[in-house]
């Protein structure tokens, strides 16, 4: 039954596959913040996933992201 309940709510979301633009995007940020933020690789992923795809982040964690440029945060 809960299984169901969160299919149906992903559904409602387009997926974004990781590619080769995206792995790039986040190697670039991991070298750029992992000392200075450290930024992990799965933030890195959400990060440049939202930033290849043109996308806005909608997320609760802030400033995990804030220090990113040109990521738009809501």
């Amino acid at each position: 039954m809960e299984t169901r309940k969160i299919e149906k709510f992903l559904s409602l979301f387009d997926t974004i596959h990781v590619n080769k633009d995206i792995s790039q995007k986040a190697t670039i940020l991991v070298r750029t913040y992992a000392k200075s933020h450290n930024l992990d690789i799965p933030d890195s992923l959400i990060a440049a996933t939202a930033l290849v795809s043109n996308c806005k982040l909608m997320t609760y964690n802030v400033k995990d992201f804030k220090f990113i440029k040109n990521l738009t945060l809501l």
